[in-house]
């Protein structure tokens, strides 16, 4: 596998207008994400990116950014763009898409998501999941739930659905994290398609890959990613970085 990770970026957030390039202990949160990314030592990076302020951010910090076209739908189409203009000659096979919002991502959780495609030869999909941490997590709507197979080893399991519902019962409930590893040919053949009907239902782009037939597989990580999705967010993550002593 020669993998490459992509970060898609754009400012126009809803919930967080401008989010990106919101400063988190010193650094812009998308220079943050780089940084993880590139710790992981997983492939090159680059910030796939919807507006040239995020450009300039990320190659002031000296990253890599690209300026894709700001009307593209999703996160996954603007990565591929990004890729169709960083390797035209196809030679990474494998793609990581990593949100931007996930400013302390654990270079391990990087590499747990790549390392199941290299494991798992039937995945198609590469991504991660964490138990729940409170009972209040399996009926939070904002905490999409994966319903998985679980491998005898514990540590991954093949995706049988993506859900906002509420999951019942006894053992874990697994809340799903946006991290991606694609297969190039899947990368492509996902956003060659349509919106699926589940997609559309649960407004999970990730259920149109099953729809389509494809496999997912999770990785099982010990410790959710802080994810920033509006401000409230955007402070907690801004004290985990006094409370690390993070230098920017």
């Amino acid at each position: 596998m020669t993998p490459i990770l992509l970060i898609p970026a754009r400012l126009a957030a809803t919930r967080l207008p401008g989010k990106p390039l919101a400063d988190i202990g010193g650094l812009p949160m998308i220079v943050r994400v780089v940084r993880q990314a590139e710790a992981s030592g997983v492939g090159p990076v680059a910030v796939a990116a919807g507006d040239p302020e995020i450009v300039a951010a990320v190659e002031a910090a000296g990253g890599r950014a690209v300026l894709t076209d700001p009307d593209l739908p999703s996160g996954s189409d603007r990565i591929l763009a990004a890729l169709r203009m960083l390797d035209p000659k196809g030679h990474h096979d494998v793609v990581i898409n990593l949100q931007g919002d996930i400013p302390f991502i654990a270079p391990e959780a990087i590499r747990a998501c790549a390392g199941l495609l290299s494991a798992r030869p039937e995945a198609d999909i590469s991504t991660v999941m964490v138990a729940e941490s409170d009972p209040g997590d399996r009926v939070n709507p904002d905490m999409p739930k994966v319903v998985a197979a679980m491998a005898p080893d514990g540590r991954s399991a093949r995706a049988l659905y993506f859900t906002r519902s509420v999951l019942y019962g006894e053992g874990p409930v697994w809340i799903h994290h946006g991290i991606y590893g694609f297969r190039r040919q899947a990368l492509e053949r996902f956003t060659a398609a349509p919106p699926s009907p589940l997609e559309r239902r649960e407004r999970l782009e990730q259920l149109r890959a099953l729809e389509l037939g494809m496999t997912i597989w999770s990785a099982v990580l010990d410790e959710a990613p802080i994810s920033v999705d509006n401000p409230a967010d955007l402070e907690r993550a801004r004290a985990y970085a006094r409370r690390m002593g993070d230098p920017a």
